[in-house]
C-alpha cells in the first residue's frame, strides 16, 4: 500500500477550491434593482428637471423625467434577451421643449380632442385653446406633457416607484377648477410598468388622462409588421377632423377588427373613410369589459425581436394611433429621422369629445370625488424562432 500523499491532498483542495470560486465568479450575477435621480437640463423659464432611472432585478430599465412626467426611454429583454430601447424620444431635454409630438408624455387636462374648443357644462360654456385645426387636442397649448412636475420616489412592495404631482390652477387652458393631479409609474419584477393616475378639484371638470408613448418594439424601422390584437368589438367612428360622429360601430368586417391578432400593415391602406380620416388608424376603441378592474385590452407582439406587450386597463377606450403625423423631420436617439409610422400609440382613456357627447361615459369630476385610473404595461417574449 502507497503511503497517503498529504502534500498532494493539499494540493487538489486547494485546486478544487479555487476552482469553485472561479466558476461562482464568473458565473452571471442578477441585476440589483435600484432607483437614481439625476439633473437632465433647464427649462427655458429657467425651471430645472430631474431625470428618475428605475430598473429591476433583471435589468429592465424605465427613465422618466419631471418635465411632462414623460418616459424618456424603456428597455426590456428581446428573444436572446438583449435589452432594447421601445420607444421613441429624444436624447436630452431639448428636442422635447422644440418640437415633440407628445412623445412619452402624460397628457390632459383632457386628453384627444374636444370638438372647436367649447364644452357646456352646469349651464356655463367654457372655451379651450384650439391648437389642432378647429379642435382642442391634449390639453391645449402648453398642456400637462409641456409642464414641471414634483417627483417622489419609493421602494414598494411592488417595486421601484417615482410619482408624479402637479396643481393645475383654476382656469389654466380654459379648464375650470384646480385640479390637483398625480401619475406613478411602478416597475416591477415581473417586467410590468404599473401606471396609476388620481386627481381631485375645488370646481367640476372635465379630466382624462393618458399616456402617450410611442412603441416600436423592433426598436428600429416601421412597426407595420407589428402584430396587434385589440379586445373591442366596437370603435368611435370619427368626422375628417377627428372628433366622434356620436355613434359606436362594430368593427366586424371592417379595417378596425383586431378581435384576432393582424399586422398593423396589413389593412391600413385599405379604401375605407374611416382611415381616410385618419390617415391610418387614429381611433378609439370601445374595450369588452366585464367588469370595472383591469382588462385586457391589447396584445402587441414583433415577430423580429421577439417582443411582447400585453395592456391592461381600468379605462372604458384605448386609442390606437399609428404615427401618421411623423414626416422624418423630428430627429430623435442617436439622430435618427422620425418616419411615418415608426412609432405606435395605444392610449388609454375615456372617449374623445366626451363633455360633448352625451351618450359617451363621462368624464366630469367634482369637489369631493377622486379620480382613478390604471394601466399597466407587461413585457415579456414569444420564445419561437423569428419568422
Amino acid at each position: 500500500m502507497r503511503p497517503f500523499d498529504h502534500a498532494g491532498a493539499r494540493r487538489a483542495a486547494v485546486f478544487l477550491l479555487l476552482a469553485a470560486v472561479a466558476c461562482r465568479t464568473s458565473a452571471p450575477s442578477s441585476t440589483v434593482a435600484s432607483m437614481t435621480r439625476t439633473p437632465f437640463g433647464t427649462t427655458p423659464a429657467g425651471e430645472a428637471v430631474e431625470l428618475i432611472t428605475l430598473t429591476n432585478s433583471h435589468g429592465v430599465e424605465l427613465r422618466a423625467m419631471t418635465y411632462g412626467a414623460i418616459i424618456v426611454s424603456l428597455k426590456v429583454p428581446d428573444r436572446s434577451g438583449t435589452l432594447g430601447d421601445v420607444v421613441l424620444g429624444y436624447d436630452s431635454l431639448a428636442g422635447y421643449v422644440k418640437s415633440s409630438p407628445y412623445f412619452g408624455a402624460v397628457v390632459g387636462r383632457y386628453a384627444n380632442r374636444i370638438a372647436k374648443g367649447k364644452f357646456a357644462l352646469d349651464g356655463t360654456t367654457y372655451t379651450l385653446a384650439v391648437n389642432n385645426g378647429p379642435n382642442a387636442l391634449h390639453g391645449g397649448l402648453k398642456g400637462f406633457d409641456k409642464v414641471v412636475w414634483q417627483a417622489d420616489t419609493a421602494h414598494t412592495a411592488q417595486g421601484n416607484r417615482v410619482t408624479f404631482r402637479y396643481l393645475s390652477r383654476d382656469g389654466e387652458e380654459g379648464y375650470p377648477g384646480t385640479l390637483a393631479a398625480s401619475v406613478s409609474y411602478t416597475l416591477t419584477d415581473a417586467n410590468e410598468v404599473q401606471i396609476a393616475y388620481e386627481a381631485t378639484t375645488d370646481k367640476a371638470t372635465p379630466v382624462n388622462l393618458t399616456q402617450h408613448s410611442y412603441f416600436n418594439l423592433a426598436g428600429s424601422g416601421d412597426i407595420l409588421g407589428h402584430q396587434l390584437t385589440i379586445h373591442a368589438d366596437r370603435f368611435v367612428p370619427v368626422d375628417s377632423t377627428l372628433i366622434p360622429t356620436g355613434t359606436l360601430a362594430p368593427v366586424a368586417g371592417t379595417p378596425f377588427d383586431f378581435t384576432t391578432a393582424h399586422a398593423v400593415g396589413e389593412r391600413i391602406n385599405a379604401s375605407d373613410e374611416q382611415i381616410n380620416h385618419g390617415g391610418g388608424y387614429d381611433h378609439t376603441f370601445v374595450l369588452n369589459r366585464p367588469d370595472t378592474g383591469l382588462v385586457l385590452a391589447a396584445v402587441l407582439q414583433e415577430p423580429t425581436s421577439g417582443r411582447r406587450l400585453e395592456v391592461r386597463t381600468t379605462e372604458p377606450g384605448i386609442q390606437f394611433y399609428t404615427g401618421n403625423f411623423l414626416d422624418g423631420t423630428l430627429r430623435g436617439k442617436d439622430g435618427v429621422a422620425y418616419a411615418r409610422r415608426t412609432g405606435l400609440c395605444l392610449e388609454s382613456h375615456h372617449f374623445p369629445d366626451s363633455p360633448n357627447q352625451p351618450n359617451f361615459p363621462s368624464t366630469i369630476l367634482r369637489p369631493g370625488e377622486t379620480y382613478r385610473s390604471r394601466t399597466t404595461w407587461t413585457f415579456g417574449v414569444d420564445s419561437s424562432t423569428a419568422r
